[in-house]
């Protein structure tokens, strides 16, 4: 009996190293170390395999008993200390990396340059969208309202500036801002309805809708320029949430009733703009407002000098409402003559 004790537990322990060998030496002490059992807990007796049987149990997964890892316990502990020590990374941290948007669909981002071959850091336009303002552009022209359409238009714009006379007073920064939020709407609402109207009849536009639609981004323009400078507080938001709500909609419907009224009223809208910028200038002039540096943005999408100021923007700004002046008056001319707009080729890239 004792003989037949010896042989089993012989061919134990060979079965034993045998399976021991396929495992590192880390793996067995770290198994001997923390989930060592005894030679009872599987049946036998006998202090020879009391020592190795430990490691069996655990990795023996031959016999079903549990499946071994590939991994020591010290290993895993090592793992866990790394991924514990790691730190994340922060959103929007300055030592964070730019990734590139990658994409299936074939549409990889361009890397665009200036001339001097420095990058451009605007994705909101690019090199050939910007321009040099006409600043010899006639500044005093005024259509004089002989209709009655031409007068409730000049009279609807002369009733809007006096609440923002009143609250904006001589701060001409905030007005400016104010003023862009309002006047960038007009372009991509008539744009819009020629568009439709373009589906609808399966006509061209004769070039109005792109012309309206650069209007709309250049005054948008306007305003990302002014932001760098007045930065709103909270109810100027507010104000400009509110009104721009209530004017998006009267000039949707406006336009729907008689385009050559809303062109004409956007005409008066654009001569109260060169008024506001021109006393902005005065107030420039006379020190009260700091002529400070230009924003980096206005001088990459006028071509500005590096060395420009803010009464070079506001230069370059009033020519572009003296140019959006012209050509809303001359659409709603057009109308007047009971013509439409695809009649007229539009003033494409008159700025």
């Amino acid at each position: 009996m004792m003989m037949a004790s010896r042989r089993g537990g012989a061919k134990l322990a060979g079965s034993m190293m045998l399976v021991s060998r396929s495992f590192s030496k880390p793996i067995s002490r770290g198994v001997i170390a923390k989930e060592a059992v005894t030679a009872k807990a599987v049946g036998f007796h006998g202090d020879v395999l009391r020592k190795n049987i430990g490691e069996f149990w655990v990795r023996g997964s031959v016999f079903g008993v549990r499946h071994g890892s590939t991994v020591s316990f010290g290993e895993k502990d090592q793992q866990k200390t790394e991924m514990k020590q790691t730190p994340p990374v922060a959103d929007g941290g300055d030592k964070e990396e730019k990734k590139e948007i990658a994409s299936y669909w074939g549409v990889p981002p361009k890397r665009v340059t200036k001339e001097d071959g420095t990058e451009w850091k605007w994705n909101c336009f690019r090199p050939w969208e910007t321009y040099s303002a006409d600043l010899s552009i006639d500044l005093k022209k005024h259509h004089l309202p002989a209709t009655f359409l031409d007068k409730i238009a000049f009279w609807t714009v002369k009733a809007l500036r006096l609440p923002t006379d009143l609250f904006f007073q001589r701060r001409y920064g905030c007005r400016a801002m104010m003023l862009e939020t309002v006047a960038a709407v007009p372009g991509m609402v008539g744009g819009m309805l020629l568009h439709c109207k373009s589906l609808r009849r399966f006509e061209q536009s004769g070039g109005w809708i792109k012309t309206l639609l650069d209007e709309a981004e250049n005054e948008r323009m306007h305003l990302m320029t002014f932001m760098e400078v007045a930065k709103p507080k909270w109810y100027e938001r507010a104000l400009v949430i509110t009104v721009q709500g209530v004017f998006l909609n009267a000039y949707f419907i406006g336009y729907i009733i008689s385009p050559k009224f809303a062109h004409r009223m956007v005409g008066y809208l654009e001569e109260e703009a060169i008024h506001s910028y021109t006393e902005f200038l005065k107030e420039l002039d006379k020190g009260n407002i700091e002529n400070v540096p230009a924003p980096s943005i206005a001088i990459d999408y006028w071509r500005l000098p590096p060395t420009a100021t803010l009464r070079d923007v506001v230069l370059v700004v009033r020519a572009d409402e003296a140019h959006h002046r012209d050509v809303n008056h001359f659409a709603s001319d057009i109308h007047y003559q009971g013509r439409e707009l695809k009649e007229a080729p539009a003033p494409i890239g008159y700025h």
